[in-house]
């Protein structure tokens, strides 16, 4: 029997705030919080933090944004959309996923410039 958690939405209703701060290894400006981090340990989603946080120096239409709404929404076929919005519902950024076991049929996270 494994002892894998595994995501559900009904565990992230509990993370409202954050107690801890988790710096990303590669891009070292990024910033994440408990809620993100259970999201990558229970979801097995540390390549969605890295999609995220790696395209950040890449892609200008996403840096320019100080505020991010990233949503991956997971198809019936197990690929995935990968969009970031510029909050008012235009995206800026969109990534195809040829394959994903990502537990939930979509999630949400913000991103914010605090600079």
């Amino acid at each position: 029997m494994s002892d894998t958690k595994k995501l559900t939405e009904a565990d992230l209703n509990q993370f409202t705030g954050t107690d801890h701060w988790y710096r990303h290894p590669l891009n070292r400006k990024i910033v994440y919080t408990d809620g993100v981090k259970h999201v990558a340990d229970a979801g097995g989603a540390y390549w969605l933090i890295d999609e995220i946080a790696l395209i950040q120096p890449y892609e200008k239409a996403v840096s320019a944004e100080g505020f991010q709404f990233w949503k991956l929404t997971v198809h019936d076929d197990r690929t995935a959309t990968l969009v970031c919005e510029d909050g008012n519902g235009k995206a800026v950024y969109k990534k195809e996923i040829e394959f994903t076991d990502f537990p939930l049929s979509e999630i949400s996270f913000y991103l914010t410039n605090n600079g």
